[in-house]
């Protein structure tokens, strides 16, 4: 099972950059990248973190995804 995102795009539709989402979020523009390219194995907490931070759902930003149904 894999972990989707929707970072990139959530922060486009802001016109946020990299370093704009890591400053909101406190953490380096390094871990926004790594986030995005699913790199990076993210707490609860920072998850949650990045949903509020977007206004939306936790779902909205990350969605679970079946290999098998990726083939």
């Amino acid at each position: 099972m894999e972990i989707k995102n929707r970072i990139k795009v959530l922060r486009a539709e802001r016109d946020w950059t990299q370093k704009d989402l890591a400053e909101k979020l406190g953490v380096t523009r390094q871990t926004v990248a790594a986030i995005e390219n699913g790199k990076y194995s993210l707490s609860l907490k920072l998850a949650f973190q990045i949903a509020r931070t977007f206004e939306v759902d936790l779902y909205d930003v990350f969605q679970e995804v079946d290999k098998e149904e990726q083939q």
